[in-house]
């Protein structure tokens, strides 16, 4: 198993936490570039009653807070699903260095499945990008979540 199969299945057990807590199983973690996770989030809009509370950012908040700086330099965010245009915008912000997703996210994921943020060329910092490990695992998460909300 890789490194970064191995940090998807840790951000898929988050998947899990949140579906157990009623929220849309979307688990993520932030890596330093020593390899200890330094954030760990998933979806909590619902519990926090907040619409900006989803994995990416809760985890990144945690990495920052840990680190002492708002910059997550040298970082890798591991989430199990296609971030959305906001959160693409905070891990700009953020200046993490590389994301790590599992699923495409059709409707609203802002890499790959609608056209890309964050390669726009205006913007002063852009990070590379992994996509698909452990994609089926973590698309199965979703689809189930909500086949059986239907």
């Amino acid at each position: 198993m890789s490194a970064d199969e191995d940090w998807m299945m840790q951000a898929m057990a988050l998947a899990r936490a949140a579906e157990l807590a009623g929220e849309v199983p979307v688990g993520a973690i932030v890596v330093s570039s020593e390899g200890v996770a330094v954030g760990r989030g998933y979806n909590r809009t619902l519990l926090d009653v907040d619409p900006t509370a989803h994995a990416e950012i809760v985890a990144m908040r945690e990495a920052a807070w840990k680190l002492g700086n708002h910059r997550l330099l040298g970082t890798t965010v591991y989430v199990s699903i296609e971030p959305c245009v906001m959160c693409v915008g905070a891990l700009i912000q953020a200046r993490v260095e590389r994301l790590v997703y599992g699923a495409e996210e059709p409707k609203s994921g802002a890499l790959r499945s609608v056209p890309s943020l964050f390669q726009h060329p205006a913007l002063n910092h852009q990070f590379a990008v992994t996509a698909g490990v452990m994609a089926a695992e973590c698309g199965d998460l979703v689809r189930r979540f909500f086949q059986r909300r239907r």
